[in-house]
């Protein structure tokens, strides 16, 4: 195999023909990994009175544009418009619901489940990429998105190219070595894209807010953290043991996010930071127990005693509460 950059490797890994991305994947229980979409209806329905109360403070007109980046199954964005329906259905009449996804499979499952959930009373439109977005005002979400962002690996001045799936550290880069230094890494992982992104983001909408959750710290790590999901497993990727061509395109690679990597990449477009909180803090704050109060008031106490329990994965700080983080910019 041809020597490529680790951001190739990554890429080809995750996006490639055959990518880990590239085909439907289980998640939960019998499938790779947990999300907070996959854990809680509410996690859908907290950003809906989030997105509520932007409409009620005229940041959002109720003709905007609700998008989300990377929705894999369309179980988010479903979610949502579950909740806004059952808040303020109105909104449904004149917000503009958009999925971005770049592979025609998940499209088409996607597409697919929002006519078996909604019929026709819900109209959904997909864009390969946000450079074919075109809209006045709009709210963007995305989940887990940062950290599938190809990365190059970095160590003591030198960055990483791949033959085989063997790494080797001896390459000279400098623009990642700039970047490296500027968030005072030694060695770990460098994100390619984010600039790229944010920009793209900034010439799609002229007025947005834009709110992603991710996993990761404000300031870089002090290693590397990049590793493999093979169904519930964590292997880290410089492991003695993996067997990196088996689990190459089958299994999930991931790395923690350097916040103030997004952050510097969003305010270089133009893009004002508003906040980064923990998961916990932030959906307490737009409302979660407010909802599953409503929630209390309407049904059994036996099917709200479930869904507080699967809610609660989503808060507590030993489960996804304090480890993920939520991260919010706004373009006026």
């Amino acid at each position: 195999m041809p020597t490529r950059k680790f951001s190739e490797y990554m890429g080809a890994w995750l996006y490639g023909e055959d990518g880990y991305y590239a085909t439907y994947k289980n998640i939960g229980k019998s499938g790779d990994f947990y999300t907070a979409v996959s854990t809680s209806k509410f996690f859908g329905g907290t950003i809906a009175k989030h997105i509520i109360s932007l409409v009620d403070e005229g940041f959002l007109q109720k003709n905007g544009t609700v998008c989300e980046i990377g929705a894999h199954h369309g179980y988010f964005l479903a979610d949502v418009i579950e909740f806004i329906y059952t808040l303020r259905p109105k909104l449904l009449d004149t917000l503009q619901f958009v999925i971005i996804e770049r592979f025609d499979d998940l499209q088409q499952f996607q597409a697919n489940y929002f006519k078996d959930s909604f019929g026709d009373a819900v109209s959904l439109t997909h864009y390969k990429s946000l450079s074919e977005l075109k809209c006045e005002n709009g709210f963007f979400i995305a989940n887990e998105i940062f950290d599938a962002f190809p990365c190059e690996l970095y160590y003591k001045g030198k960055t990483a190219r791949v033959e085989g799936h063997e790494v080797s550290f001896d390459v000279e880069n400098s623009w990642v070595d700039e970047k490296a230094k500027k968030y005072h890494k030694d060695r770990g992982e460098i994100a390619i894209g984010y600039e790229e992104f944010a920009k793209e983001m900034t010439s799609a909408c002229k007025k947005f807010e834009f709110m992603s959750f991710d996993y990761g710290e404000m300031q870089a790590r002090p290693d590397f953290s990049i590793r493999v999901y093979e169904k519930h497993k964590v292997i880290p990727f410089f492991d003695e043991e993996i067997k990196r061509e088996e689990l190459f395109a089958k299994s999930d690679i991931t790395y923690d996010v350097t916040f103030a990597h997004v952050k510097d990449a969003y305010e270089e477009a133009g893009v004002k930071f508003i906040e980064l909180k923990a998961q916990m803090v932030a959906l307490i704050d737009m409302g979660i127990l407010e909802l599953l109060e409503i929630l209390k008031d309407n049904v059994e106490e036996k099917i709200y005693k479930q869904e507080l329990e699967k809610a609660k994965m989503l808060i507590m700080p030993n489960f996804l509460g304090e480890r993920f983080k939520m991260i919010r910019f706004r373009k006026k």
